[in-house]
């Protein structure tokens, strides 16, 4: 089950964790858990990204990966 936006966004940050096919892809943990989501660089345009936002800046893209199905957990290095 998806955490709410209140719980992803309250007190969080949100870490880059990589680049693959015009998106960077950021990681927030939630009560214990880590989940990805993508940022896509067309919607950017000529902002900055850093490598650490509060979550709650990125929270356009949180709830629209929540929506699309792409706001998922990840999965521990190594797991299956």
């Amino acid at each position: 089950m998806v955490p709410s936006i209140k719980e992803i966004v309250k007190n969080n940050t949100a870490s880059f964790s990589f680049y693959r096919s015009g998106n960077i892809f950021y990681t927030v943990e939630v009560s214990g858990e880590t989940y990805l989501f993508p940022v896509s660089l067309e919607d950017i345009g000529g902002a900055t990204l850093t490598a650490e936002f509060k979550a709650i800046t990125l929270m356009r893209y949180i709830r629209k990966a929540v929506a699309d199905g792409t706001f998922v957990r990840a999965r521990p290095i190594g797991a299956q």
